[in-house]
């Protein structure tokens, strides 16, 4: 790829919207001078225009983007497909979702699947290379193999085995990419095919393969938040398609969700249910191994342990781990955690190579129990982590929570040539930037909203709130209602958010099935029958009628969609969506109190509640001629404390009112 000097040359657009080229200069800054910047840019900023700053000074560096959500990674395709019209020549790969790209379907996770099938026909492979057959596809063998294996359980994949050959060279045979993926990867990176043709496309060769060869020589590579923040995954990809982090430029979308993936990537979960399968499991492997026996004999001072919490009359706090690990050592063989990992891991390799062997691919309980000591021992003075036990109908868990991602997030910006986080909602940015990375030398940006103010606007009821202490006051309630119900007068569909489904239940559960003539939707708990009444509620304005949905921040239907022109006129949070507070949200609190000081419980506690209401009144003013009404329905909002966390620009516009000042406001925006 040649590349320019001039970031204009990259630039797909005749004209930059508003403050857009601000924004691309300081990521081109970056770019070139191996920097870390946050970007915070409201909607209609054109965030993914940021892809050709990095281009225009990639000076042959790879550019990795990582996204959340297909949407996104279509929203940076059509970004690279609009650059390419201009500049040609660049060549684009993304990895993205194993499970829509793997033709395989079947059961468990996708890419131990995909590992053990590789194994398998490698190992068949290489068997029949030197017999003489060198092109697998071709081979007999292989065939009937393919032909009579068991469908539910396979062990080899016919589409990998026609992605490969084999050729001689000075160390012997050596398997290579076939000439028909090496072809069809040439072709993806250069058309930068859109994933609901990538099967088309790739025939009976394996769309991952292919994209994973693209890689190889690509100039841009999308790929997903664990491709990036799980160091073993990374490091597995970066290895195999030679890339060198000191060469590359990493941009992150969504980067308000940076913390939260590495947190859940962190975190592991041992269930009485799961200990007890992994106890039935070792069970079976008795005299196969070493170290069983002894394993054995810990787990029944493990399940004490548990039953010990149930007398607790909390569902979630803190357990001292070093009381856990003497009370589960006591009268067995082991010393100290460490022995107990190393024979977790010797005897878990084993099981997992006996269940490749028949074609099972599904995560053991063993390997459950090994993660757990794992995670346990590494966290070991690290406070960063919390050992939390939950009881949930008398069903005990342990967990060690990872509370404080900006370790990773620090070493992740650091092993890369630059790294440019960006996002619709990282504000205020300047407290995102101390989240994530404390002191470190972080430039930061925070964009005006582009779209016209004329069309939006943006009301705070202080005389409403979710605090814990009125939730169940009749007035505060009522209030709730009157609200809802004068905002369902404006026109189209519309939609209100409520803290926790236990809130939205309370407000629904006797709600009528239209409201001021608007269809009334409840967002389900159930994925499918979510989508499904979601579908129905978007397709409405098409037929000139409209809907009210009524559902959870943080939940199905308040991120990540796209609910342009008519699909919403108007949104409301009702209430602070923070998360529960107890004796462990307290200790997390403290963390940061001790890390940050004062500002310490509003970044961890605060700010992820501010940011989740964000989100959902994010949904509605998605292009320049979107018009819309928002409403936090919260008091808190019009404090001091609380209203920092929202965007100046939402500050500078944002109308406190009581019930029936918001009555006139709507009634004469309509």
């Amino acid at each position: 790829m040649y590349v320019m000097d001039c970031p204009d040359d990259w630039f797909p657009y005749e004209t930059y919207r508003p403050h857009q080229q601000e924004m691309l200069e300081l990521a081109a800054e970056c770019a070139k001078n191996r920097m870390t910047c946050m970007i915070d840019a409201p909607t209609g900023s054109g965030k993914s225009s940021v892809l050709s700053a990095l281009l225009a000074e990639s000076k042959g560096k790879k550019i990795l983007v990582a996204v959340r959500t297909v949407s996104q990674l279509n929203t940076f395709i059509r970004e690279l497909e609009l650059i390419k019209k201009k500049k040609g020549h660049i060549k684009v790969s993304y990895l993205v979702g194993k499970r829509k790209m793997c033709m395989m379907g079947g059961e468990g996770d996708v890419y131990r699947m995909c590992e053990g099938l590789k194994a398998f026909s490698t190992s068949l492979m290489r068997d029949r290379a030197h017999r003489g057959s060198l092109i697998p596809a071709n081979d007999p063998v292989l065939k009937t193999q393919l032909k009579h294996q068991d469908s539910e359980h396979p062990l080899l994949c016919s589409y990998f085995i026609k992605s490969r050959i084999y050729v001689e060279g000075g160390e012997g045979l050596k398997m290579s990419p076939s000439n028909t993926l090496r072809t069809k990867a040439e072709q993806t990176s250069r058309r930068i095919v859109p994933p609901e043709r990538l099967h088309e496309m790739c025939g009976d060769i394996c769309p991952y393969e292919v994209m994973l060869q693209a890689a190889r020589d690509a100039d841009v590579i999308l790929l997903n938040f664990h491709h990036i923040f799980d160091e073993t995954i990374r490091d597995q990809m970066y290895k195999s398609i030679g890339i060198e982090p000191e060469n590359t430029i990493l941009l992150i979308d969504e980067a308000h969700n940076c913390g939260d993936t590495v947190q859940n990537i962190q975190t592991v979960t041992l269930s009485q249910t799961s200990l007890e399968l992994a106890q039935s499991e070792l069970a079976h492997m008795r005299g196969r191994v070493g170290g069983v026996e002894a394993v054995l004999n810990l787990i029944p001072q493990i399940q004490n342990f548990m039953t010990s919490l149930k007398r607790s009359v909390k569902n979630e706090d803190w357990f001292d781990p070093t009381i856990f690990t003497k009370f589960i050592l006591n009268g067995t063989l082991y010393q100290k955690t460490e022995e107990i990992a190393d024979d977790l891991l010797r005897i878990n390799e084993a099981i997992h190579e006996a269940k490749l062997e028949k074609g099972d691919f599904k995560e053991s309980p063993v390997e459950k129990l090994t993660n757990f000591f794992i995670r346990i021992m590494q966290s070991s003075g690290d406070d960063s982590y919390l050992t939390i036990y939950k009881k949930i109908d008398n069903d005990i868990s342990l967990e060690v929570r990872n509370i404080d991602p900006s370790k990773t997030l620090i070493e992740t910006a650091n092993s890369h040539h630059a790294c440019i986080m960006i996002s619709g909602t990282l504000s205020p940015v300047e407290s995102y930037k101390k989240l994530y990375f404390g002191d470190m030398d972080v430039k930061t940006l925070s964009l005006q909203n582009a779209f016209p103010k004329k069309n939006r606007l943006i009301f705070c009821a202080k005389d409403i709130t979710s605090a814990f202490s009125r939730r169940r006051d009749i007035d505060n309630q009522n209030n709730i209602l009157n609200y809802i119900n004068s905002f369902a007068n404006l026109n189209g569909n519309l939609a209100v958010y409520f803290p926790s489904y236990d809130m939205l239940k309370t407000f629904t559960e006797s709600m009528p099935k239209k409201l001021k003539g608007k269809e009334v939707f409840i967002e389900s708990q159930d994925a499918s029958q979510a989508n499904s009444d979601l579908k129905i509620f978007m397709s409405l304005p098409e037929v000139n009628r409209s809907g009210i949905i009524f559902g959870v921040c943080g939940g199905k239907w308040s991120e990540g969609l796209d609910y342009r022109g008519e699909m919403l006129n108007g949104a409301v949070v009702i209430g602070l969506p923070l998360a529960p507070y107890n004796d462990v949200r307290k200790m997390v609190n403290d963390y940061f109190k001790n890390k940050f000081g004062k500002e310490g419980e509003f970044l961890s506690y605060t700010l992820p509640a501010i940011n989740k209401a964000l989100q959902a009144l994010g949904r509605v003013l998605r292009t320049p001629e979107d018009r819309g009404v928002l409403l936090l329905g919260e008091a808190r909002f019009s404090e001091e404390s609380v209203k920092k966390g929202l965007p100046k620009w939402m500050q500078e516009e944002l109308i406190e009112c009581n019930i029936n000042e918001f009555k006139t406001g709507i009634a004469e925006w309509k």
